[in-house]
């Protein structure tokens, strides 16, 4: 059962962080730990699948060393990849595996006599040949085992982008008096606010996972930078408040603004004012948590006049 989608997944992810994917370089010469050939690899972790030493695919390598924070990172032949990628699954011995959903019908070839719910069946993505010992472009196809792939290698901040990428982080939804179209008065307040929604306020959260390893992620907006166009800015932690009619000349209570200078000398004569909302996202997961941040702007414009005295 190949999965067209997750094979062009691999093979883009292969040719960018392996050169010269089609060189025919030569085997490495395998030096035997424990039951299992690890060629040039300096460490080898998940010997075999499913925690069964070299039962099903001996002799593919994965080298496991520390990366950032003390997580390891995954290799093959030096070269490192993704521990886990959301179209192929978690990167074990060579190979991506992603459990298959649905799992095959019980009378499928690929269960090799074993019935549902002995084991499982998973899609394989191999980007490594051990008979040659090269990098090739990916060949995939399904396979029974009896455990899930070793999640040694797994990253929970790598997890934490994937769930990230889920999530809808949309620009502010402004809300500003005058509005656009209008014409506000040199002096008068200005009242900015965003729209308090799950897609441009939050909060909002998701999930990823790897090889029995789940991450959650959930973001908020932190804080929003309105850049007036006059080349002041004013930042503000809550939404705002709308303007209402019955406020008047006030001033708004928590994110406002007054022009000192008309627009009339701006492009078009007005003033392009931008909001800026920093998402701010805690993840945690597989023993780690931490911190992340993305940005969203958007953009509206508003003509400021100056108030005409008549003698």
């Amino acid at each position: 059962m190949l999965r067209t989608a997750a094979l062009s997944a691999a093979a883009t992810l292969l040719a960018l962080a392996v050169p010269g994917v089609a060189s025919a370089d030569p085997a490495p010469q395998p030096t035997v730990s424990g039951p299992s050939n690890c060629g040039d690899m300096s460490v080898c972790i998940g010997v075999g699948v499913g925690g069964s030493p070299g039962s099903t695919h001996p002799g593919r390598p994965v080298s496991a060393q520390p990366g950032s924070g003390g997580r390891p990172k995954c290799e093959i032949k030096g070269t490192a990849v993704p521990c886990s990628d959301p179209s192929l699954g978690t990167f074990s011995n060579g190979c991506y595996y992603m459990k298959a959903n649905p799992q095959p019908p019980a009378a499928d070839p690929a269960w090799q006599g074993h019935k549902p719910g002995d084991g499982a069946i998973y899609n394989e993505t191999c980007p490594y040949d051990p008979q040659s010992g090269l990098i090739l472009p990916a060949t995939g196809g399904s396979v029974w085992l009896q455990q899930p792939p070793n999640t040694a290698a797994v990253d929970p901040a790598q997890l934490a982008q994937q769930a990230v990428a889920k999530m809808r982080l949309g620009p502010p939804q402004i809300n500003i008096s005058p509005k656009p179209g209008g014409r506000g008065l040199v002096g008068m307040p200005v009242w900015m606010s965003v729209a308090k929604s799950a897609t441009s306020w939050g909060p909002q959260s998701a999930a990823a996972s790897a090889g029995g390893v789940t991450v959650t992620a959930t973001a908020v907006v932190s804080q929003v930078v309105w850049s007036m166009g006059d080349g002041h800015s004013v930042t503000c932690t809550s939404p705002g408040t709308p303007y209402a009619a019955s406020d008047g000349k006030a001033s708004s209570p928590d994110c406002g603004y007054q022009y000192s200078q008309p627009s009339s000398s701006q492009p078009g004569g007005t003033y392009p004012v931008s909001a800026t909302a920093t998402w701010t996202i805690h993840w945690a997961g597989g023993g780690e948590q931490g911190d992340l941040a993305q940005t969203r702007t958007a953009q509206v414009k508003i003509a400021i006049a100056e108030l005409q005295v008549v003698n």
